[in-house]
């Protein structure tokens, strides 16, 4: 990506850098483009999600998909121990 950045410093356009870099280091375009898309966005000279806000979305959808588990997991046990207590001669019954 510093290569990139300063071969477009040097010639005073981006035009054709990427392909020139990527050829130079055997990569892929599109994979260096990407990689050069992401650093622009992460120092700000593009918009987007950023580096960091993209592992901070992934870690709260996480922790979101693991709350909604726990709250289904407790509804249910709720809806369970409800039925229980709402008949006591069959809780009484089962205790005998």
């Amino acid at each position: 990506m510093r290569m990139v950045f300063a071969l477009r410093a040097e010639l005073g356009s981006s035009q054709g850098t990427v392909k020139r870099v990527a050829d130079q280091l055997g990569i892929g375009v599109e994979s260096l483009r990407s990689w050069v898309k992401q650093a622009e966005i992460d120092t700000g000279a593009r918009s987007g999600t950023t580096s960091a806000e993209a592992v901070e979305n992934k870690r709260l959808r996480q922790e979101n998909r693991e709350l909604k588990r726990a709250n289904e997991i407790l509804q249910r046990a709720s809806a369970f121990f409800g039925a229980e207590t709402s008949h006591p001669d069959k809780c009484q019954a089962a205790i005998v």
